[in-house]
């Protein structure tokens, strides 16, 4: 555990220890290189299961009844994560058949899975209804269309949410904004296409229409457009209620509370955010005459991103006198992507020599024959030299689950810490495995 009296970088799980190396969770992270290798990702799993507490707790106080958060598994997909949400007794959020098929591998009770996605194939719906999966967020005409014939073949009558955009634009990154009108992801209110979709949902015969779903963005700091979102939906649901006299009974207002990635990122407090975000919602659902529904938010990123750090270890280190200076790792955009997609901004620490003074602004490059192949730009960081360790923090989501084998890279292993020891979650990816499936 964390010793009060350590120095914190960034946040309270990142330690600098009394021999000058940080310290991760508790652990040495010079000890877990020297056992792991590197690249390595590590997750902190004790701050994994305080903050399903805290959205489960602080959930239930602000809203009241069934209420509850689902993990959004795309930010961090492994079967590990999976144990630790029904141990937590976590509903989750599955975008894919893969993701659908990790959670049922680890165990997961499927009656707590909602399954998401704007193309759902006949073999994807299949393979949920087959699951048991508890609910389905649909997205389109042709989805419902597909899901009612293909559940009829089996007798069963399926719960679904409908995804719906409410025209909330909340200002962040284009490439993570998900609730304006101009979407791939759901039916647009402002222009009726939503209350036609309900209208066939209410038609349908092995279809049971429960609520909807509406999901604005992500990395959002500022509680006012899931505020306004709230508005739109209340004003959406009494529209359907005056067309059909359907009322939902849950409301799903989706995920993308921000995360702290650098000393320039504000500190959020999620617990404050969900009170507001109930205070909003109670007074919709007044203003509009409406029972409280059941509220689901999808918190993905702020569950499992500063619950996580990469560790590599430094190569070439390179001046490029009145230009930079780069310092190449040996991983890089086929391990983390972000960078080379979204220009996502990240702390860097030689965690060889935690204790010094950031004192050199350097560009971290991987390894891949790729000029994008960047994770970092002007990070400062103590002068590193070859075999040094970087550490790159907050990386517990969309690293790990956007991964890939660019220039045939094996993947990183992913190790949990927990109460100051480590466990392998997902082993190293093998030359052997690189090829696996080569003919």
């Amino acid at each position: 555990m964390t010793n009060c009296s350590e120095k914190t970088i960034l946040h309270d799980n990142v330690t600098v220890g009394e021999n000058g190396t940080l310290r991760f969770a508790g652990v040495d992270t010079a000890a877990l290189a020297d056992k792991y290798g590197t690249p390595l990702y590590l997750m902190d799993a004790d701050l994994i299961r305080t903050r399903c507490r805290l959205y489960q707790s602080e959930m239930k106080a602000a809203f009241g009844g069934a209420s509850r958060p689902l993990f959004a598994g795309k930010a961090f997909c492994t079967k590990a994560i999976y144990r630790i949400m029904a141990e937590c007794g976590m509903s989750v959020d599955l975008v894919s058949p893969g993701e659908l098929y990790t959670a049922k591998a680890a165990g997961f009770p499927m009656e707590r899975a909602f399954f998401h996605g704007n193309n759902k194939t006949d073999a994807d719906i299949s393979l949920a209804l087959d699951s048991g999966v508890g609910c389905f967020v649909c997205d389109s005409r042709e989805e419902l269309l597909a899901l009612d014939k293909i559940a009829g073949e089996r007798a069963v009558r399926q719960p679904v949410l409908l995804r719906v955009t409410p025209g909330i634009d909340p200002h962040t990154f284009a490439a993570v904004t998900t609730g304006k009108v101009d979407s791939k992801f759901g039916s647009p209110i402002a222009t009726g296409a939503a209350l036609e979709l309900a209208e066939l949902a209410l038609s349908l015969s092995h279809v049971e229409l429960t609520g909807f779903h509406c999901h604005i963005g992500s990395q959002i700091f500022d509680v006012q457009p899931y505020v306004d979102a709230a508005d739109v939906m209340f004003g959406f649901i009494k529209s359907v209620k005056d067309a059909t006299g359907f009322v939902a009974g849950t409301l799903n207002l989706g995920g993308g509370f921000g995360v702290r990635y650098t000393e320039s990122d504000p500190a959020f407090d999620y617990a404050a955010a969900i009170r507001s975000l109930a205070d909003a919602v109670k007074a919709a659902a007044k203003k509009h005459g409406l029972p409280m529904p059941t509220v689901l938010l999808e918190p993905g990123r702020s569950i499992v991103a500063d619950a996580g750090m990469t560790l590599y270890t430094v190569g070439t280190v390179k001046e490029i006198p009145g230009f930079r200076t780069y310092v190449s790792v040996d991983g890089g955009m086929p391990d983390n992507p972000r960078y080379a997609l979204y220009r996502s901004v990240y702390t860097v620490v030689n965690a060889t020599h935690a204790d010094r003074a950031p004192d050199r602004a350097v560009t971290v490059a991987g390894r891949c024959c790729e000029s994008g192949d960047l994770i970092a730009e002007g990070a400062r960081v103590a002068t590193p030299v070859r075999g040094d360790l970087l550490a790159v923090l907050v990386t517990g989501a969309y690293n790990y689950s956007m991964a890939s084998n660019y220039n045939r890279i094996p993947r990183p292993p992913v190790v949990f810490l927990s109460n100051g020891k480590d466990e392998l979650a997902v082993r190293r990816e093998s030359y052997e495995d690189l090829v696996r499936n080569d003919l």
